[in-house]
């Protein structure tokens, strides 16, 4: 066996079938010589009773010295228990950011991933989950080995979402389905703080020890404040009675998250099991914050009382179809808005709208978290069978302000004396009233 070196690499030739030219001097360390004509440097070693070969690498960019420094260096660590050829096998089997997505989607579709709560992500927040994996992070991070993920890498991502760099037009499963893809600030922010839960995600099942995304300072994008005034209710309302002939389901829909605060989802996925005029209020089994109870006004109780009388199916706007929800909503927003006073207004500025109106009237915040289905004031006990009579006087007011509006009804709304005399006046006149109830009466009558 010859001392490895130059003179012998180059004089080591093919012959038909691959063999290894073992150094004389540092014991498993060897030249392989391929059938092609390839060399490579490698060294072989005892692990744990077994016989392994770790390659160093191609002739050509390894020198039989550098070569050499190499396999002494890795028979240090073979000395001290170390296993090269075994963490080279993980290495290359290291899973990466799109290996992790698919073990998260494959959990999210099956109820695993909790949200807010501890309970299942909603329906609505998946499809939007699933949109930014499969558009923002795969392309962008995709490769990256999961372990060796970087906060760097993921401000790189950040800053090529909020450029544009994802930007695309992709067809949907729907029928002339098409998503717009557009990035900027607001979607860098929220794709991000997914990714963080998602290594979170990792982190739980042992795949990495510390989460990248933390502490990652994400861009500030517009918050939306657009308001109704009522002169703009006003301008809806006219608008909705033209679209009424043509788009009445859409018109119904507009009206109700108007009067209501509830979400677009909310509205046109309302199941009539969910409907609980007697005790005006909607019973949502499936929102964003899980079961919720949200108390509804008169004009919106009656209007669903009325929907009731003819309803066929589960839906109360009903779509194409066997028993499916309306699904032309967005079109026909489109047509009804496009080019008007109000082009621009979303659904959620009508929610938005509804809160500011109620803060106007009076209302605390607690009360508007009730009454809109917030986080921070939502009831989703599924014991509460009738509600607070503060909560329907609430949503009684606010609907029926809104419903004067979009009537085209001129007033104010009223304003609330908070001093002893007002006080002690209001609370005579309601007490002189509950003296000449029937319950009232008989209840006398049954004293005397």
């Amino acid at each position: 066996m010859p001392k490895i070196n130059k003179k012998v690499v180059d004089a080591a030739m093919p012959n038909g079938r691959d063999y290894v030219i073992w150094d004389s001097e540092l014991p498993g360390f060897g030249l392989r010589v391929f059938a092609s004509g390839k060399r490579s440097y490698v060294l072989q070693y005892r692990s744990l009773g077994r016989s392994r070969r770790y390659t160093i690498g191609l002739h050509g960019v390894w020198t039989p010295e550098t070569a050499r420094l190499e396999a002494k260096a890795q028979l240090g660590r073979i000395a001290k228990g170390d296993n090269p050829a075994e963490e080279r096998m993980i290495d290359r089997q290291a899973i990466t950011v799109k290996d992790l997505c698919q073990m998260y989607l494959a959990d999210l579709d099956a109820g695993l991933v909790l949200g807010k709560g501890g309970r299942p992500k909603a329906l609505g927040t998946v499809v939007t989950d699933i949109g930014r994996i499969n558009r923002h992070i795969i392309p962008l991070l995709g490769n990256r080995r999961l372990k060796d993920l970087v906060k760097a890498d993921v401000n790189r991502m950040m800053k090529d979402i909020t450029l544009g760099k994802t930007r695309m037009s992709a067809k949907t499963k729907k029928l002339r389905g098409k998503s717009i893809v557009k990035g900027g600030a607001g979607t860098a922010a929220r794709t991000v703080s997914l990714l963080g839960g998602m290594l979170t995600y990792a982190g739980e099942a042992g795949l990495i020890d510390s989460n990248p995304a933390h502490g990652i300072r994400k861009p500030k994008y517009a918050v939306r404040q657009r308001r109704l005034s009522e002169d703009e209710y006003r301008t809806l309302g006219q608008m909705l009675r033209v679209a009424a002939p043509s788009y009445p389901i859409t018109a119904n829909i507009i009206r109700l998250i108007a009067m209501t605060g509830c979400r677009r989802s909310e509205i046109i996925n309302l199941l009539w099991k969910d409907v609980d005029v007697d005790h005006s209020c909607l019973r949502l089994s499936q929102s964003k914050e899980g079961f919720s109870v949200r108390p509804i006004g008169l004009p919106v109780v009656e209007f669903l009382e009325t929907e009731l009388s003819y309803a066929d199916g589960s839906y109360v706007f009903p779509g194409l179809g066997y028993d499916n929800a309306f699904g032309g909503f967005p079109n026909q927003w489109d047509a009804i808005f496009k080019g008007s006073a109000l082009d621009g207004v979303t659904a959620h500025v009508l929610r938005h709208s509804f809160a500011s109106l109620a803060n106007d009237l009076g209302y605390t915040e607690i009360t508007i978290a009730a009454l809109i289905g917030h986080s921070k004031g939502t009831m989703t006990s599924k014991y509460i069978h009738t509600l607070d009579i503060t909560l329907v006087m609430a949503a009684d007011s606010i609907a029926g302000y809104i419903h004067g509006l979009l009537t085209g009804e001129a007033f104010r709304h009223a304003t609330f004396a908070l001093d002893h005399a007002a006080r002690k006046a209001a609370l005579d006149q309601f007490l002189a009233q509950a003296r000449q109830s029937p319950a009232a009466r008989s209840n006398e009558q049954i004293a005397a």
